[in-house]
């Protein structure tokens, strides 16, 4: 049996942008993405806090250290800049690997989107 499970969490993070044309994704500081281990690319999904929208897309990196957090294309219709937002990322494994593995969590800055040290 294979079950999807948590891979990665970048949790409560501020929307800095939504960028309506631009061809979609998501643009998320690198250095959060690297500490959070999603690579470009990626699948997410993206849990508005602020509002109850989810929806999923794929991750693209930002500059790192700028705390940018832009919802692009259609998706920036779900978000408004200020929202929180979490975005996850899953990956899928055994059952037996599953009830071991450890998921990457992240808790950066809300204000800042940046990681605490």
């Amino acid at each position: 049996m294979v079950i999807e499970v948590m891979k990665s969490k970048i949790h409560r993070v501020k929307v800095t942008q939504a960028n309506v044309d631009y061809v979609g994704s998501i643009t998320i500081d690198k250095a959060l993405m690297e500490a959070a281990n999603i690579i470009r690319g990626e699948k997410v999904q993206v849990v508005n806090v602020t509002n109850g929208e989810r929806l999923e897309t794929y991750a693209i990196p930002g500059e790192a250290g700028s705390g940018v957090i832009c919802l692009n294309g259609a998706a920036a219709h779900k978000a408004s800049v200020g929202d929180v937002v979490i975005i996850i990322s899953y990956a899928s494994m055994g059952f037996e690997e599953a009830k071991t593995f450890e998921p990457s969590v992240i808790f950066p800055d809300t204000e800042t989107n940046r990681l605490v040290k």
